[in-house]
């Protein structure tokens, strides 16, 4: 019998039993995992509050849009309508990712923050009065998105967040133009309420 050759083999037994407990009392190594970079980020207070205004601030878009469309049956109604319920689904998304509670109500025209809901109401009532008045009311839903999207872009330090309110931001200024543009159809000349004139000269003249 050899013995030399069966002592190196029960040495080599006995290396890899230590090295077997060494690993299960040391753990993993510090490396193990390093390929996953997905970790959750809290947002503070002011942004968490913003970015469930604007999801529910673009439902008041939408809903005001197809009443608007219900009452005159103009395309341009609907049509914007359909790209506002685009923007409450980006929203969405975000409350989704960053764990927020969605304050979107299924039905249209009621909200959960309270002066949306007045809001909502004195837009509809004028936006009832004529054509005229209910092209008014769109431009002036998409001055207003403007400034309150630029406030939530300036509070958040999510770049995630940032480019979906820019995406916003790019979509209320097209909206504005074609509210515009259908008011010059209709003889109205239109004058900036929220924005400086200077911006208002340059979305409209891009």
């Amino acid at each position: 019998m050899n013995t030399n050759r069966i002592t190196s083999k029960t040495l080599v037994l006995k290396v890899c039993f230590f090295v077997l407990i060494a690993v299960s009392l040391i753990g993993p190594p510090v490396w193990a995992g390093k390929g996953d970079f997905s970790a959750s980020t809290t947002l503070s207070e002011i942004e968490a509050e913003m970015l469930t205004f604007m999801r529910e601030e673009e439902k008041l878009a939408r809903d005001v849009y197809l009443e608007m469309h219900e009452n005159w049956e103009v395309a341009i109604f609907s049509t914007i309508a359909a790209s506002e319920q685009k923007h409450m689904d980006a929203m969405e998304k975000k409350i989704i990712k960053y764990g927020l509670p969605d304050p979107v109500l299924p039905a249209l025209g009621q909200f959960t923050n309270e002066d949306l809901q007045e809001k909502y109401n004195e837009l509809v009532y004028a936006g009832s009065l004529s054509l005229v008045d209910a092209l008014y009311v769109g431009a002036t839903i998409e001055e207003i998105d403007m400034v309150d999207i630029q406030h939530a872009i300036d509070v958040t330090s999510q770049l995630d967040i940032v480019n979906a309110y820019q995406n916003l931001l790019e979509g209320s200024k097209n909206h504005l133009r074609a509210y515009v543009r259908a008011l010059d159809a209709q003889g109205f000349t239109y004058a900036p309420q929220y924005l400086s004139q200077s911006l208002y000269d340059a979305i409209i003249n891009l």
